[in-house]
């Protein structure tokens, strides 16, 4: 069976097929970047896919630089020493190249490079992106090697704050790649237990934004597709690594779960953020083990939206419970832990957390209004494994 190719235009110009990463000069080369850095995490700089693109873009006459010093977390720091390396270098526009770690910190890389305050004075909050000096911004070209955060068509990067323990959305619409080029080759050698937690991080974005209260249908039909592809191809991208169907399928539906959460997020991600600022686990896991609980306690606001979906993805006896047995045994079927104690995170810093998610941005679009001490409650139980 032949796999698709495309090109959209939605959000942003995604160019989509199996080997189009060697397309990668003709799309910088059309922004009128000649000397691109391609930023991508430590991991991926040693592999074959990074120096194959490195390749590519040499061969076709552009003086291609790399950086690499990227937590899985991405800091402030890192975000620093990417803008010094770009400056140096004397770069013009930046790929990137990984997961959504190095997208993150590539994007917020190319928005620093030509402003004078802080990266802070950019997060997003109230009219912050006013402050941005958007003629001091350079071009991206994005190549997603893992299909969850679909930070490859978002106008945001979450980076973290050492010194205040906390993560920030850095936003400004014009941190939307100009150019996404998906193409499942760049995916196969992402080892199943990452595929898994990275595509139930994709789900987290579909289904929060399919519970969201706000009015935004467009937003609501791309969920509802995003979490079928998920039901049909995740289990078979974590089954067979090799299976560029499903790994083209699924980078499809983790663009679609960031470009649908315009609609919003919810309780998952008010708690994930905190979670990862403190424990510095892994975004798409902690997504993946909160997701029953915190389904669990939107119950009441989301039932028939919920049962409306279940018809959708043709379940059995649809309804609440039958979508949450389907979540419990997706996350069963990959591996995914019961609980946040099985990755070594337990209830101590309960009241913190709390209080830590009530003031994320992503609690404001949950179906109910948590309070500090409810997301605490929503937090011990994921911690206990208690549904």
């Amino acid at each position: 069976m032949s796999l698709p190719t495309a090109n959209w235009n939605y959000p942003t110009a995604v160019k989509v097929g199996a080997g189009r990463v060697r397309e990668l000069p003709q799309w910088c080369a059309s922004l009128g970047v000649r000397r691109p850095l391609l930023i991508t995490d430590p991991g991926l700089a040693a592999l074959p896919v990074i120096a194959g693109a490195l390749d590519h873009c040499r061969s076709a006459g552009l003086e291609c630089g790399l950086f690499h010093d990227i937590k899985g977390n991405p800091t402030g720091r890192n975000v620093e020493d990417g803008v010094a390396i770009f400056k140096a270098g004397g770069y013009d526009g930046v790929i990137a190249f990984g997961g959504g770690s190095a997208l993150d910190a590539a994007k917020a890389v190319a928005l620093m490079v030509g402003q004078d305050r802080p990266l802070w004075d950019f997060e997003d909050v109230g009219d912050n992106f006013l402050r941005v000096n958007v003629a001091g911004m350079v071009p991206v070209v994005a190549v997603p090697t893992t299909a969850g955060t679909g930070s490859e068509v978002g106008r945001a990067s979450v980076i973290t704050d050492e010194e205040a323990h906390v993560k920030r959305i850095i936003f400004h619409a014009k941190m939307l790649p100009a150019v996404v080029i998906l193409d499942p080759e760049v995916t196969v050698g992402l080892p199943a237990k990452l595929t898994a937690a990275t595509g139930m991080d994709a789900l987290s974005h579909n289904l929060e934004a399919w519970c969201s209260p706000f009015y935004h249908p467009m937003a609501a039909g791309i969920a509802a597709e995003g979490i079928r592809l998920i039901q049909q191809f995740l289990p078979r991208a974590v089954e067979n690594g090799r299976d560029l169907d499903a790994r083209l399928q699924m980078l499809v539906a983790s663009s679609m779960g960031a470009t649908a959460f315009q609609r919003g997020l919810g309780a998952m991600h008010a708690l994930a953020h905190p979670l990862g600022a403190l424990y510095d686990a892994h975004h798409g896991m902690l997504n993946a083990i909160l997701m029953p609980y915190v389904l669990k306690a939107n119950e009441p606001a989301i039932a028939d939206r919920i049962e409306l979906l279940a018809r959708y993805l043709a379940l059995p006896h649809p309804s609440f419970a039958a979508f949450l047995d389907w979540v419990l045994t997706l996350r069963s079927s990959l591996g995914i832990p019961h609980a946040l104690a099985d990755i070594g995170i337990d209830a101590s810093e309960a009241q913190k957390v709390g209080e830590m998610a009530i003031v994320d941005g992503s609690a404001g679009t949950n179906p109910i209004p948590f309070t500090a001490a409810e997301y605490s409650r929503i937090f011990a139980n994921a911690v206990e494994g208690t549904l």
